[in-house]
C-alpha cells in the first residue's frame, strides 16, 4: 500500500471528510497562528497573573484532564516517610535572556516564594542543591502530595529567584517572552522560536493583554471584533449581537471568547482563566 501523502491528502479535503467521520472539526486540531487580544479589568491582577503564567514555568502542573505532569521538573521520588523529595530538572531548558536553568535558579526561587509567606510552601524546612540537575526538599513532616503543591499558579522560577519582577523585566523559561509591558496597562509578548513544550502548548504567535477597567466597555470591545477574549461577570452586552464561547459557562462565566478562539475539550475549571493558562492551552481556529 502506497504512503500517503499528507499535503495532497489535506488539498484533496479528503482530511476534513475523515476528521467529521470521526466526530472530530479542523478547526478541533490545534495550530500555531495569530495575536492572542484579551481583555482584563483593572482590580483582581488578573494582568500580571496571565502575563507571568506565560512568561514563567512551574515545577508541575496539573493539566486540563487533571493528570499532574512535569513542567521544568522531569520526575520526583520521595522516600517512605514522604518527608525528602527529590526532584529532578530538565537539562533542555534556557532563559528568554540564553542563560541555561540551573538548579539554584529553582531553589533561590522557591526560597523567595517562603520568605513571602506562601501556603503553598508551609511546612517547607530546607532546599538542598543535589547534583547539577536535581534538588532536594526536606519538609517539616511528610507530604504526599507536594508535587500538586508545586504546580499551584504561582510558584514560578526566575533566573535568580527574581519572582517578583516587574512585568516589562520579567526573564522567564516559559513559551512567550516579553516585547513591552506596563504594570496595571498592557502587555505584549512574543512567541519563542524554540521550546520543549513545542507540539503540545504555545499556540498563538504573540499576546496582546489590556486593561480596560469598565465591563461594558470590555463587552463592546469583544462585540466589535477589537479584542478576541474579554473577562466578563455576565453575557450582557454580547446577547443577540453574535456568538460567543463562554467559559466555564454561560451561567457562571469567567471569560466571552469569539467563535475563532478555540478551547480544548477539557478544560480546567481551578482558576478564572484556565487556570490562567489560556496563553497556552487555546488557539485560534
Amino acid at each position: 500500500m502506497k504512503r500517503l501523502d499528507r499535503r495532497a491528502l489535506f488539498a484533496s479535503g479528503a482530511a476534513a471528510a475523515l476528521l467529521a467521520a470521526t466526530g472530530t472539526s479542523l478547526a478541533q486540531q490545534p495550530r500555531r497562528g495569530g495575536t492572542l487580544r484579551l481583555a482584563v479589568p483593572r482590580d483582581g491582577g488578573l494582568l500580571e497573573r496571565v502575563a507571568r503564567g506565560a512568561v514563567y514555568d512551574q515545577l508541575t502542573e496539573v493539566a486540563p484532564d487533571g493528570l499532574l505532569r512535569g513542567e521544568l521538573a522531569t520526575g520526583w521520588h520521595s522516600d517512605d516517610s514522604a518527608r525528602r523529595w527529590i526532584v529532578k530538572l530538565r537539562q533542555d531548558v534556557s532563559f528568554h535572556d540564553g542563560l541555561p536553568l540551573r538548579a539554584s535558579d529553582v531553589i533561590a526561587s522557591l526560597e523567595a516564594h517562603a520568605s513571602r509567606g506562601d501556603l503553598r510552601l508551609e511546612g517547607l524546612h530546607a532546599l538542598t542543591l543535589k547534583d547539577d540537575d536535581a534538588v532536594e526538599f526536606v519538609l517539616d513532616e511528610g507530604n504526599p502530595h507536594l508535587p500538586y503543591r508545586l504546580a499551584d499558579m504561582g510558584l514560578v522560577i526566575a533566573a535568580d529567584g527574581d519572582v517578583q519582577a516587574s512585568l516589562a523585566t520579567m526573564t522567564g523559561t516559559g513559551l512567550y517572552a516579553v516585547e513591552r509591558a506596563q504594570d496595571g496597562r498592557h502587555f505584549r509578548a512574543r512567541r519563542r522560536g524554540q521550546h520543549y513544550k513545542d507540539g503540545s502548548a504555545g499556540w498563538f504567535d504573540a499576546l496582546d493583554l489590556i486593561v480596560i477597567s469598565d465591563a461594558a466597555v470590555r463587552a463592546e470591545a469583544l462585540r466589535d471584533g477589537f479584542v478576541d477574549v474579554a473577562s466578563l461577570p455576565t453575557p450582557e452586552g454580547l446577547r443577540g449581537r453574535g456568538s460567543f464561547n463562554y467559559h466555564p459557562s454561560e451561567g457562571d462565566m469567567a471569560l466571552a471568547a469569539g467563535q475563532h478562539i478555540v478551547m480544548p475539550r477539557r478544560i480546567s475549571n481551578r482558576g478564572s482563566l484556565d487556570d490562567h493558562r489560556i496563553t497556552e492551552r487555546w488557539w485560534m481556529a
